[in-house]
């Protein structure tokens, strides 16, 4: 692991490659009985201020990507409302009192996503928690790997497009009255909205709709001054792994073939791109994806 993101040094080792064991846990999971656990940056995200007086609402905030977005912005300054299933409160206090051992302010707001009412209730409670909302950050996913689309329930492909496509329209919705010039709003879409798995069909196909939904929502915004953009990970160990995202046979070569790096990507290394297109740095940049994957092509 590097010292810190400023660090210089081998990608292909800056982080270890990993060979997780074939583990399951029923959804949503929890992260700290992962084995490995994943490196959310704890010991190694340096901050020098990119996020001083931010206000954001993350989702997806106790475990993964989310998480060590949420622990980078508090480095960097911001103050932070958590979204999490109730379910996966351990993890959640985890982040919590990383970010309140910066001096930051933490707002747990747990709930499912997939309610509208509550995505609702989210941004009330983050714009009464934090004083105020300026930066939206849509993380959290469901992903469920099925052989056969024969094998995708109703219930299953309606509730990944509720957790991966609805709840961030629902969150920006009641977000935008709040957000004034200067605000941001990242949403997450995957190596996956290019180059589909075929066992994963009802994610992929809302990752390239959160991609489209957030280009065309760039341009409606960017006469407001305020900037959408989206950041596109790659094969990355999160707790979706082990929650049946994909194949667990295939766990321990998870990411060694997919990406050209020939490992998969840890939180930490996903999290600077959101800190990147949440501080000013990145003014003229809008509507864009980012994609963090260990060099798979993308158009």
């Amino acid at each position: 692991m590097a010292d810190d993101q400023y660090t210089f040094g081998d990608p292909v080792t800056r982080y270890p490659k990993i060979e997780p064991p074939v583990q399951q846990q029923p959804e949503p999971g929890v992260q700290s009985r992962m084995e490995p656990v994943p490196d959310l940056g704890e010991q190694s995200y340096r901050g020098i201020g990119k996020l001083t007086g931010r206000r954001a609402l993350i989702t997806g905030a106790d475990s993964g990507i989310g998480a060590a977005v949420a622990i980078a912005f508090a480095r960097e300054g911001a103050d932070i409302a958590l979204s999490y299933l109730p379910e996966e409160e351990s993890d959640a206090r985890h982040v919590i009192e990383l970010i309140e051992a910066e001096g930051r302010t933490a707002v747990p707001l747990p709930g499912d996503l997939t309610d509208a009412e509550y995505c609702r209730a989210l941004v009330a409670g983050a714009v009464e928690g934090l004083g105020g909302l300026d930066t939206v950050v849509n993380v959290a996913g469901k992903q469920v790997w099925q052989t056969e689309i024969g094998d995708i329930t109703d219930e299953q492909f309606e509730a990944t497009y509720r957790t991966n496509v609805f709840a961030p329209f629902w969150i920006i919705k009641a977000a935008l009255p709040h957000l004034g010039p200067g605000s941001t709003i990242i949403n997450t879409a995957s190596a996956e909205a290019y180059s589909p798995a075929p066992d994963r069909l009802d994610y992929a196909s809302t990752k390239g709709a959160i991609n489209n939904f957030s280009k065309g929502l760039a341009q409606q915004l960017a006469p407001k001054g305020i900037r959408v953009n989206v950041v596109a990970p790659g094969p990355t160990w999160t707790v979706l792994q082990v929650t049946r995202g994909v194949d667990p046979e295939t766990l321990p070569e998870f990411g060694s073939s997919e990406a050209p790096i020939g490992r998969a990507g840890q939180p930490a290394e996903i999290a600077p791109a959101y800190v990147f297109l949440a501080s000013p740095e990145s003014s003229f940049v809008i509507g864009e994806t980012l994609n963090v994957n260990g060099g798979m092509p993308t158009p």
